[in-house]
């Protein structure tokens, strides 16, 4: 069974149909998929860019427009857009002051929108990001993923929305992002699960009389399930539990949100329900939001968000706004016609060539080998293939056999069309390869590229490939913050780029032996850490795989 009204492109066509219903708000991209606001504040000097799986609408494509988002980068359901889309729109809508990504604690969503800064920092755009983190849920002590982000990232949006149309520059728009996810806090509660995207099915049952207690937006089940308590009662645990971890004092906006499939007469009678408990407990609502803004597709339960308010916060949240589907606000902006803009319908990016390979003889020579590398590290990855896929549907989502899979054979197609093996390996992991993996291994790949193609005249490929290992290691710390010992493919690379430097045997034995070890490690990093001590024992799939990319250069360079 499935979902009985989608088209074979459901993301691209809801979008197309989105833009078509909307069209003096919102325009379509469609090769990268995004989409932008018809319309700009002239005071606006900075973009602002959200995106995010889809499936958790309106957020984020309704809040397009005056006083609130720019651009809107869609990923597929409950994933992460990929690090292309996010670039390309950043650079569509960018101001003369840069450009502002607000962005959820998810793992994906992290690490591209990060990848996605760092392309626009090397090409001269200043960017900067707030990452809100406000689900109590998963705030615990023994991993580094954080608090996940949820409900608060439409307060963060329509407060930066407003600031940015009073013309904030980019470090005032980060910090006050950064000042009001500090001061919000978010729980979630399910009483039925959503409906799977494939399937038609629930994604999971629940036991009569049950709720899921601390649910996440992309459909995660909580921690554990709970007996079904009163209404009242129900309430009143949420309240106190945001009340008490959000932090500082002052009024309050209460915002009550839907998951998808709760009526709006449920959720006016959770605010008139949480509202009084705030009440009761000496404290003022100055602020509030109730509907569905943040959905998990259809899943039945909502969502209560707490943010303690400055008082120069208010008029922000207050201010108007023009978009598809956040309310029009109660403050008059005074901002005349001709304050507004028409943003020009952004051209999809003009397609970038990759190097080929040059003529000095020289150069061909280490380009054979390189080559060699990157079409030996295909042929131990298809033979490694179940195994690699095994590993990661023990701790992950089972893709990263096919991910790595595909990467290789895109490359190894650009590679039959001249392009040098590396360079056709970063564009095909970095543009091409979806999910969380591909990204972080095409930083590998472009780093690896420039360690070789700057390689001195006394540089041995050893020496070259220690140097482009390390600084792929720190660029994909950078943007996905893991550190050694936390079960993640840095625990390969740090000791692969250090053993390097006395030859490419002991580059792989190092990684290998680094790969093996990550059996023994507890996940702090990525999406393992949220099915906590399941891969125990085993190694992680991702080290396992970038391991077999050392023992190819071992193997061609022997």
């Amino acid at each position: 069974m499935s979902l009985p009204f989608l088209s074979a492109t459901p993301i691209e066509t809801a979008l197309r149909g989105f833009a078509a219903a909307q069209p003096n708000l919102v325009a379509v991209n469609e090769d990268p998929l995004f989409a932008t606001s018809v319309r700009r504040c002239t005071r606006r000097q900075v973009g602002l860019v959200s995106g995010g799986g889809s499936g958790h609408e309106p957020l984020h494509a309704g809040f397009l427009g005056v006083g609130m988002l720019d651009a809107a980068v869609p990923g597929a359901v409950f994933a992460s857009p990929h690090n292309t889309q996010i670039h390309a729109a950043s650079r569509a809508v960018a101001g003369p002051g840069g450009v502002l990504h607000i962005v959820k604690n998810y793992t994906g969503d992290v690490i591209n929108f990060a990848i996605a800064a760092e392309r626009l920092a090397a090409e001269g755009v200043e960017v900067a990001t707030v990452l809100v983190d406000d689900d109590v849920a998963t705030d615990a002590d023994d991993t580094a993923t954080g608090r996940r982000g949820t409900g608060a990232t439409v307060v963060v949006e329509k407060i930066l929305g407003a600031a940015a149309d009073a013309g904030l520059s980019l470090d005032e728009l980060a910090a006050l992002g950064a000042d009001v996810v500090e001061h919000s806090r978010s729980v979630a509660v399910a009483a039925r699960a959503q409906t799977d995207f494939h399937t038609g099915d629930d994604a999971f049952e629940l036991d009569p009389g049950h709720l899921e207690y601390g649910v996440g937006i992309h459909g995660e089940r909580a921690a554990a399930s709970i007996e079904r308590p009163g209404f009242e009662s129900l309430v009143a645990k949420m309240v106190d539990e945001v009340l008490e971890q959000v932090p500082g004092d002052g009024g309050l906006l209460l915002f009550v949100n839907g998951l998808g499939a709760t009526t709006q007469l449920e959720l006016l009678n959770v605010y008139a329900a949480a509202s009084d408990r705030l009440s009761r407990a000496g404290e003022a609502v100055d602020a509030r939001l109730v509907g569905n803004y943040v959905a998990a597709l259809d899943m039945t339960g909502f969502s209560i968000t707490l943010t303690r308010l400055r008082p120069e916060w208010l008029p922000y949240w207050e201010g108007p706004s023009i978009t598809p589907s956040f309310p029009a606000g109660l403050a008059d902006s005074g901002a005349a016609p001709e304050a507004l803009v028409r943003q020009p319908v952004p051209d999809a990016e003009p397609s970038q060539t990759l190097p080929a390979a040059t003529a000095d003889p020289a150069d061909q020579a280490r380009h054979k080998l390189q080559d060699d590398v990157v079409r030996r590290f295909a042929e131990l990855v298809e033979e490694n293939y179940e195994e690699l896929t095994r590993l990661d549907r023990v701790a992950g989502d089972g893709d990263f056999g096919d991910n790595l899979r595909g990467g290789l054979r895109e490359a190894l197609q650009l590679m039959n069309h001249g392009y040098s093996g590396l360079a056709a390996a970063e564009r095909a992991f970095l543009d091409g390869v979806g999910g969380t993996s591909g990204p972080l291994l095409g930083l590998l790949f472009k780093w690896l590229d420039h360690a070789h193609r700057h390689q001195g005249a006394g540089d041995d490929a050893a020496a070259a490939w220690a140097r482009g290992t390390a600084e792929g290691c720190a660029a994909i710390q950078r943007v996905g913050g893991a550190e050694p010992g936390d079960r993640t493919i840095v625990d390969v690379l740090a000791p692969a780029a250090k053993a390097l430097q006395s030859g490419f045997a002991e580059g792989a034995r190092a990684a290998d032996e680094a790969a093996r070890a990550t059996a023994e490690l507890e996940a702090k990093r990525g999406r393992a850490t949220y099915v906590a001590g399941r891969g125990a024992g085993e190694p992680d799939a991702g080290a396992a795989g970038v391991a077999l990319l050392f023992q190819a250069a071992a193997e061609v360079q022997a």
